[in-house]
């Protein structure tokens, strides 16, 4: 399967790094024109000259906003007024016990999790459907199945995702325009990383290994038994942007290594 996206622009948000970065690679190598988000320029203009060294012919560009408010949303809006595709990656993760989350985080995680997702859904489908042919994608995880008591502010807003990414397919029923949930497993992303390296550092473990314990440890369920790479994500979202995947719509697409026990 050649997947070619040759003519299409997408913006990936939260896309400095980790999964989104690689998904950004994903898509220019498909031939797509990307735009890559985060909060910082810095960041921004290093994920761009990342992106360039793995793919010299990429045509990409970037755009620095929070868009864990309206306002910074609306500035990635006005800096790219259409795209014909929208990943929304951003995303906070991180444990906290419930009893330890004030309101604040929860609004955070909500603003950051699911508007920033609704916020520019609903600046660009409109562009798409007048088009014909669209793709949005919403990054959710098996969390927003499979709740973590440890980062239940987390797992809530990965649920919504799901309904809003449900929704707003049927929304778009018969545009042409497609919208998906995504649902990666613990993976080996930098973020992630940094969040085991303390105690990785301390086991004298690589850290692939220190993670497939790290799995096996918090997500016994894992059918391959190891984190996922942020490229195996990343190839799961292109097909999904791809022309060949316009019969797929509304769906939760399952990239978390088997770890949800259900049969659908």
């Amino acid at each position: 399967m050649k997947i070619e996206l040759n003519g299409k622009t997408a913006l990936i948000t939260g896309s400095t790094g980790g999964i989104g970065l690689a998904i950004g690679k994903g898509l220019a190598g498909a031939g797509a024109t990307v735009v890559l988000n985060g909060r910082k320029q810095d960041r921004v203009d290093a994920a761009i000259a990342d992106l360039k060294a793995a793919l010299p012919d990429a045509d990409v560009r970037g755009v620095a906003a929070d868009l864990g408010t309206a306002e910074g949303c609306q500035a990635v809006v006005d800096a790219e007024p259409q795209v014909d595709i929208l990943v929304n990656n951003v995303g906070l993760f991180g444990p906290h016990d419930f009893f330890d989350v004030p309101d604040d985080k929860w609004q955070q995680f909500f603003d950051v999790n699911i508007m920033s997702g609704v916020r520019l859904s609903r600046a660009y489908a409109p562009g798409m459907e007048a088009n014909g042919w669209g793709r949005i994608v919403f990054m959710s995880s098996e969390s927003g199945i499979n709740i973590p008591a440890d980062m239940i502010h987390y797992g809530f807003t990965k649920s919504a995702n799901l309904s809003v990414s449900r929704g707003l397919a049927k929304r778009m029923a018969g545009t042409g325009v497609t919208v998906n949930a995504v649902l990666p497993g613990p993976t080996l992303s930098e973020g992630v990383q940094d969040m085991l390296r303390e105690d990785q550092k301390d086991s004298g473990k690589s850290m692939e290994d220190f993670a497939r314990d790290f799995v096996m440890e918090a997500r016994p369920s894992s059918i391959i038994q190891r984190a996922a790479h942020v490229d195996e994500v990343a190839n799961m979202v292109v097909y999904t942007c791809s022309e060949q995947a316009s019969a797929t719509t509304g769906a939760a697409l399952r990239v978390e290594g088997g770890i949800v026990d259900t049969l659908v």
